[in-house]
């Protein structure tokens, strides 16, 4: 299902980018309320909403809707692999801690040992 919807998101993300760009923008009709236009409005003479812009508008909501679900989906799977990873705070004892055949190591990194050197024949 995750999959499926960030298939989803892309595909809406190009046709929202697709879309926008395909609109034409109203900075352009900007010069037919100094004459030139068929209306007294700023904006130029078309209505409030065009095809383009409504389905702008519907695919950013969806965008937006499938964000929200792939957010939650993540944030599920993320508790559900932690509570997993975790064990419900009670530690693993099917493994011992230390294997029963473990190198000794030295306190401290800087300790060596030193063994005595032979007798010289001096």
């Amino acid at each position: 299902m995750y999959t499926v919807l960030v298939v989803v998101q892309v595909v809406l993300a190009i046709g929202l980018v697709g879309l926008i760009l395909m609109q034409h923008g109203k900075g352009a009709d900007a010069g037919a309320a100094f004459g030139s236009g068929a209306s007294g409005t700023v904006f130029g003479a078309r209505g409030a909403a065009t095809f383009l812009s409504r389905g702008t508008a519907m695919l950013a909501a969806l965008f937006f809707v499938t964000s929200l679900v792939l957010a939650i989906l993540v944030a599920r799977g993320s508790a559900e692999r932690q509570s997993l990873t975790t064990g419900l705070g009670e530690p693993d004892t099917s493994q011992p801690a230390v294997p029963a055949e473990a190198p000794a190591q030295p306190s401290s990194p800087l300790q060596v040992e030193t063994q005595p050197l032979p007798p010289s024949e001096e």
